[in-house]
């Protein structure tokens, strides 16, 4: 039986209208990513002090191998130009390093860049469907089987840091730095705080790394700015930085404020009727089984067709 258009935008409709009169009697001011993300004042954090990191990338090597990504070339991580440019995290590196030029510090600053993990991340918060979540352990993980590549998530990020895979067009999907999530969950140390042989990445508890970053910040008032970047920025994060000049002058994003992201949104969202948050993934979704649906049809009549002849 052929599921044509009309029957497909009438079953939509219909389905539609039951999602939503049935989310507004329960709740209506409820929508999936209205809700507020659970978080833990005791979670773990790293933090990285931008005064220790002598550019080695052995992070960035870690990062790659622990990700099972695939690793470059022979030789890549010895190849100093690739500090000719600033690079950006992608689906094929979840973390890089930059080099910044400083004369007050007279000598180079090398900034890791990676997610934040932020302590209520906007981009968890503007998933329609879930696949990302903030974890107790504090770090915010990805579920591919859920994703619907919507990409929401990398307009909302306020570090501009989820990337898209495009390598693979049936299944595209956002790549990112989980914080080593399958190492820690088994007590194990995130691969570039392990790697890391200058100790500028330390892994722990969130509250005991603040104290260990104020801690140098007052011991060496010459060698820090007195800033714990991620301590307060939009909304706090699970990845912290100590440096030894300011921080726009190495391209962390400033002016974002002491509001979690999703704060902003969250009224808003609560306003708007479900079946305009839901809409994109279920047309595609009723669209993708009627597709299916034709085309299991028609392989059954082709059968039957050949078994006549």
């Amino acid at each position: 039986m052929k599921f044509n258009r009309r029957d497909f935008l009438k079953g939509t409709a219909a389905t539609a209208g039951s999602l939503l009169l049935g989310t507004l009697e329960s709740n209506p001011k409820q929508t999936y990513a209205a809700r507020p993300i659970s978080s833990k004042s005791d979670r773990f954090a790293m933090l990285t002090d931008l005064t220790r990191c002598v550019g080695c990338r052995s992070c960035e090597r870690a990062c790659i191998k622990a990700s099972n990504l695939p690793m470059p070339k022979i030789g890549f991580f010895a190849d100093v130009s690739v500090f000719q440019q600033k690079r950006r995290p992608d689906a094929q590196s979840y973390t890089v390093v930059n080099l910044y030029e400083n004369r007050k510090w007279r000598k180079p600053v090398y900034r890791k860049l990676q997610c934040n993990h932020c302590s209520e991340p906007a981009c968890a918060s503007a998933c329609l469907v879930g696949a990302l979540k903030k974890t107790p352990e504090g770090a915010v993980i990805y579920d591919e089987e859920v994703c619907i590549g919507c990409r929401y998530c990398m307009t909302a990020c306020p570090f501009y840091i989820p990337a898209f895979e495009y390598f693979n067009a049936s299944s595209p999907a956002i790549r990112k730095c989980n914080m080593c999530y399958h190492r820690i969950v088994n007590g194990m140390t995130p691969a570039c705080a392990e790697a890391c042989g200058v100790q500028a990445i330390t892994f722990g508890k969130r509250n005991k790394l603040i104290k260990l970053a104020r801690e140098r910040i007052r011991t060496w008032p010459d060698r820090y700015i007195d800033h714990i970047y991620g301590e307060y920025e939009a909304g706090g994060t699970d990845w912290l930085h100590i440096s030894p000049v300011p921080f726009e002058e190495l391209d962390f994003p400033m002016g974002l404020g002491t509001t979690p992201f999703p704060e902003f949104t969250r009224e808003f969202l609560a306003a708007v009727p479900f079946v305009l948050v839901v809409w994109p993934a279920l047309f595609g979704g009723i669209y993708a089984f009627s597709r299916r649906r034709e085309q299991i049809a028609e392989a059954t009549n082709q059968k039957k067709e050949d078994t006549k002849r």
